[in-house]
């Protein structure tokens, strides 16, 4: 007969408030990372091969029940369905864009909404996901920044983003690229995206994405960017949209902690491997960080890093009085970058006729769900 052991007896400690997905009290089975699975399992007298097996059913063939786990013993089955769930986000609305962008809104176990944006390219999808329940970074020109800070999400719930909309894809076009660009701060919750992105990239029982496609985007959080190359082969991007402290401290208020010196000496140090750059991301914002001597001083800037530099005309939204340059100004800013050989692009936000774009997501745009 098979014994159950609790979490807690393992030294496994879930924030059943803050941070893990649960359905009627029992905890979500994404949350443990592969090891802690394994620990459980071997607590009640199962092989370590069982969790693989578990994986597989969960991340592979996109299982909703234990139920279903056929090369599983009945009584593991029933023992998994006693002390686990494998939780699906619930869909409150999807909206499509002209340009064939959607975006989710989600609900989380305890009410609280995340949105999530599912990006069409040429020949693959794109999705952006969300790390918190809104942010506590308070950027100036982001709308997920009104609204505060509310949570982290779990490994769980950041899996389910992309387990959950990957499950809907048509087979036609694959979803290939992850992007850590949704609401909230990533490297502010640091070992649960960790944690995720180990699921993402697991080609024997995960989701068997490429580390080359995976972007995590940050507005500079130095410490973790110490760990961050070391803990992962992910991409990179630094949120820096200022050339000056003045400015950029006005527009993020982080860089009066980490100033631009202290941030780009972490870039400079960063681990990468030999062929890679981190991108650094720059939003225009008219008359406040557009000029031609920004252009100059941005190109300055970076030499001692390994850069490239994609340009985002900032979204409006009804939060700001912040405005986009026009186009004239934008490329020529861009072709300042190109003379002095950057690779650079200007990044078209996709999504923006919903409130969908870079800046534009929010958990606080519904009065209810």
């Amino acid at each position: 007969m098979l014994h159950f052991t609790s979490l807690s007896n393992l030294n496994i400690h879930l924030d059943m408030h803050s941070n893990i997905e649960q359905t009627a009290n029992k905890p979500d089975i994404k949350d443990l990372t592969f090891d802690q699975l394994v620990l459980w399992l071997k607590s009640c007298g199962l092989e370590s091969y069982r969790a693989i097996q578990i994986y597989k059913w969960i991340y592979i063939r996109q299982a909703d029940t234990f139920k279903i786990m056929t090369d599983l013993r009945n009584d593991i089955r029933q023992m998994l369905e006693d002390n686990f769930v494998i939780g699906r986000l619930e869909q409150v609305k999807m909206e499509k864009s002209k340009d064939g962008s959607k975006k989710f809104l989600f609900k989380l176990y305890d009410g609280n909404l995340i949105e999530t944006v599912l990006i069409p390219e040429k020949n693959h999808f794109t999705i952006c996901i969300s790390s918190q329940v809104g942010c506590a970074q308070g950027c100036k020109f982001c709308l997920t920044a009104q609204g505060g800070f509310v949570r982290n999400l779990s490994p769980g719930e950041i899996i389910a983003q992309v387990r959950d909309i990957g499950n809907t894809i048509k087979k036609s076009k694959k979803l290939t690229n992850i992007v850590f660009m949704g609401m909230g701060e990533p490297l502010a919750n640091y070992q649960n995206i960790i944690n995720a992105i180990n699921i993402f990239t697991n080609t024997d029982y995960g989701l068997n994405f490429s580390n080359r496609r995976i972007t995590i985007s940050t507005a500079g959080l130095v410490p973790q960017l110490a760990k961050l190359g070391y803990d992962t082969k992910a991409s990179l991007a630094v949120s820096l949209n200022a050339t000056e402290n003045h400015t950029r401290s006005m527009l993020m208020p982080i860089n009066k902690k980490y100033p631009l010196e202290v941030l780009l000496e972490a870039c400079r140090t960063y681990k990468l491997a030999p062929r890679d750059k981190i991108t650094f991301e720059y939003i225009l914002i008219k008359d406040v960080n557009d000029s031609e001597e920004d252009a100059v001083r941005l190109a300055n800037l970076l030499r001692p890093v390994k850069a490239k530099i994609n340009l985002i005309p900032f979204n409006e939204h009804e939060a700001s009085d912040f405005a986009r340059p026009n186009e004239k100004r934008i490329e020529k800013f861009y072709k300042i970058l190109l003379d002095n050989r950057y690779i650079t692009m200007i990044r078209r936000s996709k999504g923006e006729d919903i409130s969908a774009a870079c800046g534009q997501l929010s958990h606080k745009n519904y009065a209810s769900a």
